[in-house]
């Protein structure tokens, strides 16, 4: 079986994203499930190559089929478009180069040249400095692709977790608690789950208030939105319960008791996962017309270029990439 092309972009050039990259690609383990291709800036790469003492061959391509994909050698789709080289700011130059990584990933992902993305961590400052109107890559990837809504989904060991809810304010979050909504993304979970293999099990849904409200006690969202959504859902056919308490359900996930979680809102999932293993924890964007996965942490600017940051979660990413793209 032919392996598939993973497109890897660096990241923001300040953070340890260029570093992780590297060291990921040191992995030989890396080269047997696919061919990794970094999109990145060959200036920054060669002084990062020297940060992290890496003897990598800079193999410099112009299109994904050139790529030598063996290790010791980083193929690298070159952008030239860092001047300067420093660690731990905020710079518009930064945020447009982070930019047009993730757009030239695009271009190559919707062209069919690579089969999956993985990305490297971004900065919301240095964007912002550069005027690009999207606060992270979600939203940036879903504009370039002319979608609405695409779903997130973290995955961690044998657990998944879906999120009803991003980048919004906790107030907002709660207020999209709705029936519709609800309902709308049990349906479209469970179209990934399917996508990617999962066709066994339960979906449960967490409950948004402590102890799911307690009949209307604690809140009564439960009533008005996510349990009816349920319903509805289970008269369609949908495998599907809920809604659990979330100081619950997500340890019942790990046990086995479901195959996913839809988290209600984005710090409820992501601290279930990240406490259970930060370094491994992969995010995954689906409904797009490619597969990316991303890292699951930051920038880390108070370690960028100091050789101090662990590859783990890059690799897990580019490796979740190569699992599940098609």
């Amino acid at each position: 079986m032919t392996k598939p092309i993973i497109g890897i972009t660096i990241g923001d050039p300040a953070s340890i994203g260029p570093e992780i990259v590297i060291k990921a690609l040191q992995h030989p383990d890396l080269y047997k499930i696919c061919n990794p291709l970094v999109i990145g800036d060959k200036k920054l790469i060669t002084a990062v190559l020297k940060t992290v003492d890496s003897k990598l061959n800079i193999n410099i391509i112009e299109n994904p089929i050139e790529g030598n994909y063996e290790i010791g050698s980083l193929d690298l789709i070159d952008l030239h478009n860092v001047t300067t080289l420093q660690t731990g700011i905020v710079t518009p130059e930064y945020g447009q180069a982070c930019y047009e990584y993730i757009v030239k990933g695009f271009e190559l992902a919707i062209s069919k040249q690579i089969q999956a993305l993985a990305t490297a961590p971004i900065n919301k400052n240095a964007l912002r400095a550069a005027n690009i109107n999207h606060i992270g890559h979600t939203e940036i990837l879903a504009s370039l692709c002319k979608v609405d809504d695409p779903l997130t989904m973290f995955e961690v060991r044998n657990m998944r977790v879906f999120f009803l809810s991003r980048h919004v304010s906790l107030r907002q979050a709660c207020n999209m608690v709705t029936k519709e909504r609800v309902l709308d993304y049990i349906i479209r979970c469970s179209a990934v789950l399917k996508r990617i293999g999962i066709v066994e099990g339960t979906m449960a849904v967490a409950g948004l208030n402590p102890h799911s409200g307690e009949q209307g006690l604690l809140g009564d969202e439960e009533i008005t939105g996510v349990e009816p959504a349920i319903k509805a859902a289970q008269a369609q056919g949908y495998n599907v319960v809920g809604p659990i308490g979330a100081d619950s359900v997500f340890f019942q996930t790990l046990q086995g008791k479901y195959n996913s979680v839809l988290s209600l809102y984005h710090d409820q999932g992501h601290i279930a996962t990240k406490t259970l293993d930060f370094n491994r924890t992969v995010a995954i964007t689906n409904d797009l017309p490619f597969l990316r996965t991303s890292v699951d942490h930051g920038t880390a600017f108070d370690i960028a270029g100091k050789n101090l940051a662990d590859e783990t979660n890059m690799l897990e990413a580019i490796k979740l990439a190569a699992k599940y793209h098609f």
